[in-house]
C-alpha cells in the first residue's frame, strides 16, 4: 500500500561532479539548499548579495557579479547555477522607475508594486543564463521554483504568482531547448510528495530542516554524478568526527581520535583541492 504520491524525477544527462564551481541566487529557499551544498564542500556561492525573490533581481545578481568580474565559474570546466524563483511581484521605486531587490526598510509610498508577465520572467532569466554563457559557456542551469507560500499576498494570489513563474521557466526550458538547462521539481516535491504539516516550520508555511534535506536528496540523486557519491561517502565521516564534541576533550583517546580526522582531512582536501 501506497501513502505518498512520489514525483517522477528523470535521471539528468549532465551530472555535477565533486566540489564543483556553484552560484545559488534566489528566495530563501535557495540559501537552504545552497547552505548544503556548502557544507558538502561544493565552490558553492549563496545569495551574494541578498535574497533574491523575482526573476528580475536574480538577473540584477548575475549583472552585478558579471561587472565585478566575481561570477564563481572557470572557463575551462563545468560549473552550475542554480536560480530559485519565489515571486512574480517586484516593487518599483516610483522616483526612478527601477526595480528594487530590496526596499531597505523605506516608506512603502516610494514604491509601486506590480506583477511580472510570464514573458517578462522569462526574459529576466534567460538573459541571466545567456550573460553567464557568454564568459563561462561550459556553466549548466538548473531552474526551480521555491515551494514558500507567501500569506500577504492571499493562498490563491500565492498560487497565482507560483504558476506564473512555473509558466515562464517552462518557457524558458522549450526556448533554450538544451539539457543543459533544466527544471528541478522542488515546488512539486513538498506540495505534492510531502502533504503533511509536520514537513512545515512552525509558521506553516516554510519547509523544515528535513524537507530540505528531503529534496536536497532528491536533487543528488538525479544529478549527483558517481565521482560526487563517492567523495561525500568519505567526507561524511571525517566531517562527523571533526564535529564531534567529547565529554573530556582533553583525554589522550579523544586527542588520537582528533588527529587521526585532521590527517584524513587533509588527505582528501589535498585529492580534491577543496575550500575551507
Amino acid at each position: 500500500m501506497q501513502f505518498t504520491t512520489p514525483v517522477t524525477i528523470a535521471p539528468s544527462t549532465w551530472q555535477i561532479d565533486p566540489c564543483e564551481r556553484m552560484l545559488f541566487v534566489g528566495s530563501c529557499f535557495a540559501d537552504n539548499i545552497g547552505k548544503r551544498f556548502k557544507e558538502e564542500k561544493f565552490r558553492a556561492m549563496v545569495n551574494p548579495f541578498g535574497v533574491m525573490y523575482n526573476p528580475v533581481s536574480v538577473l540584477h545578481t548575475v549583472k552585478r557579479l558579471s561587472d565585478a568580474g566575481q561570477l564563481p565559474f572557470s572557463t575551462d570546466q563545468p560549473g552550475t547555477a542554480v536560480f530559485t524563483l519565489g515571486t512574480n511581484h517586484v516593487y518599483r521605486l516610483i522616483a526612478t522607475g527601477e526595480i528594487v531587490d530590496n526596499c531597505q526598510k523605506r516608506p512603502q509610498k516610494l514604491f509601486h508594486e506590480e506583477q511580472l508577465t510570464v514573458s517578462q520572467c522569462a526574459d529576466a532569466l534567460s538573459e541571466a543564463i545567456r550573460l553567464i554563457r557568454s564568459s563561462f559557456p561550459k556553466t549548466r542551469f538548473l531552474l526551480t521554483v521555491s515551494p514558500i507560500r507567501y500569506r500577504k499576498y492571499g493562498y490563491h494570489g500565492s498560487q497565482l504568482s507560483k504558476a506564473t513563474l512555473l509558466l515562464a521557466v517552462d518557457q524558458v526550458i522549450k526556448t533554450f531547448d538544451d539539457p543543459s538547462v533544466a527544471y528541478f521539481p522542488s515546488y512539486e516535491i513538498v506540495n505534492d510528495e510531502l502533504r503533511d504539516y509536520r514537513f512545515y516550520q512552525q509558521d506553516m508555511l516554510h519547509p523544515s530542516e528535513q524537507a530540505v534535506s528531503y529534496i536536497y536528496e532528491r536533487l543528488s540523486e538525479a544529478f549527483f554524478s558517481p565521482a560526487t557519491l563517492h567523495f561525500l561517502e568519505q567526507w561524511h565521516p571525517i566531517r562527523k568526527a571533526l564535529e564531534h564534541r567529547p565529554f573530556n576533550p582533553q583525554s589522550a583517546e579523544y586527542q588520537q581520535f582528533l588527529r587521526k580526522a585532521q590527517e584524513d582531512y587533509k588527505v582528501l582536501k589535498n585529492k580534491y583541492h577543496f575550500e575551507e
